[in-house]
């Protein structure tokens, strides 16, 4: 008889992620950081990019292990549909695997799962993959939005408002981008690090890795420059006044001169946005636990605030792998948050009203519909992020700007 293979750490993590996520409807990177503890940092990175993309791409997964194995996904016992889904990821789309380590671990992983029953189903239909899964995925089309969702694993929903919004060929850009790995940025907050200063945005750098003591002691914060951007357009300076209405986990309110209070409705959240005020020496920061539309009477008279609104998040799929299939918009929350602040800046203020989102409805028809005015010195300040169809805006794209994409408008208090 032959040996059985051994199930590596890195796939044992990634297998305990997917069922976390598509059984317990756990958070994906809550359950990555419960299965990758322990692991050493190689193994740590393999299971990572194992169980991030195969939650990405799970639509499109199902349609090749449902087209080849000829059985719904659906009717699968969990360990099954999860031993499946992630030897399909790796043959589909991971370069440097051998056939057999993702065949062979993935069958082990159904038999650890005391499945032995369903341990001859899992072999023929991982074979059946391994001959056919690159034939299939390059033969799906992407002409429609209902294809390029199912080719590029979206909800059909995303696919036709980025093709209303963007076009077919950008729609499709943008499909690419938020499928690959995002960029490695961190903002500075003192001190020195090993990284290439970014060329647009003071404070953003570059990294080839994240030093984990340097964010423990404060030195630095991981953000996009989409995110950074959003907070250098407030352009809060010493001796004003600030509120960031929705400022949970803190990296915009850290970066804002002056004096800032940062409200966060969610008590837990507010622990964690303190701890992170704390860990960077923001004395600036007061934190305020309430909801940013039902304020106490007196913080109020501010000269500036910023309402980084909950969204949708479509600007940050790739950096959150299960974030795609959770997805949904918020354009009337966004509105009052933004009507709100705006009731507590004084005249002449302003307010920057942002989302990591790319998608009109939260975008600019919030501003649209809340009747302020622009402020047109944010486009002339930032000429390199103007929004392509509507130029009093900053927009950033992962297809263009290679950053978390960002909508951000400022508008004047009169």
């Amino acid at each position: 008889m032959a040996a059985r293979a051994q199930v590596s750490p890195a796939r044992q993590a990634a297998f305990r992620v997917l069922l976390r996520v598509f059984e317990d409807d756990a958070y994906a990177d809550r359950a990555f950081r419960a299965a990758a503890d322990g692991l050493d940092d190689r193994d740590r990175a393999l299971a990572r990019r194992l169980a991030f993309g195969a939650v990405q791409r799970v639509r499109t997964l199902d349609h090749a292990i449902e087209t080849l194995g000829r059985r719904r996904v659906r009717r699968l016992d969990p360990p099954v549909r999860a031993a499946l889904r992630l030897g399909a990821y790796q043959l589909g789309w991971v370069e440097g695997v051998p056939r057999h380590a993702a065949v062979n671990e993935s069958v082990e992983l159904v038999r650890s799962a005391r499945l032995e029953r369903a341990v001859p189903f899992t072999n023929a239909v991982l074979r059946r993959l391994a001959d056919g899964i690159r034939e299939l995925l390059d033969r799906l089309p992407e002409g429609t939005p209902a294809a390029a969702a199912l080719k590029h694993s979206y909800p059909d929903w995303v696919a036709e408002v980025w093709w209303r919004d963007l076009g077919p060929e950008e729609a499709t850009a943008l499909m690419w981008a938020e499928n690959e790995p995002p960029e490695r940025v961190v903002r500075l907050v003192r001190g020195e690090l090993d990284g290439v200063p970014d060329k647009d945005l003071p404070g953003a750098w570059h990294v080839d890795r994240i030093d984990e003591k340097a964010i423990a002691e404060g030195r630095i914060w991981p953000q996009s420059r989409g995110s950074q951007l959003a907070g250098l357009a407030v352009g809060a300076r010493g001796g004003e006044r600030t509120l960031d209405l929705c400022a949970a986990p803190g990296g915009k309110a850290t970066m804002l001169a002056g004096e800032v209070v940062a409200v966060e409705v969610n008590e837990a959240r507010a622990r964690e946005l303190e701890a992170a005020v704390a860990r960077v020496g923001a004395r600036n920061v007061r934190v305020l636990v309430a909801d940013g539309r039902a304020l106490p009477e007196e913080v109020d008279g501010f000269d500036r605030a910023l309402v980084d609104a909950p969204c949708s998040g479509l600007g940050v799929l790739n950096a959150r792998p299960d974030l795609r299939w959770r997805a949904e918009p918020l354009p009337e929350l966004q509105l009052e948050l933004l009507r709100a602040a705006a009731e507590r800046v004084r005249p002449g203020g302003t307010v920057v009203y942002s989302v990591c989102t790319v998608n009109a409805d939260e975008c600019e028809h919030v501003v649209d519909a809340s009747g302020f005015e622009v402020d047109p010195a944010l486009a002339r300040e930032w000429p390199q992020f103007r929004h392509v169809r509507r130029p009093e805006f900053l927009q950033t794209l992962p297809h263009v700007h290679g950053t978390s994409g960002f909508f951000i408008a400022r508008l004047l208090v009169g």
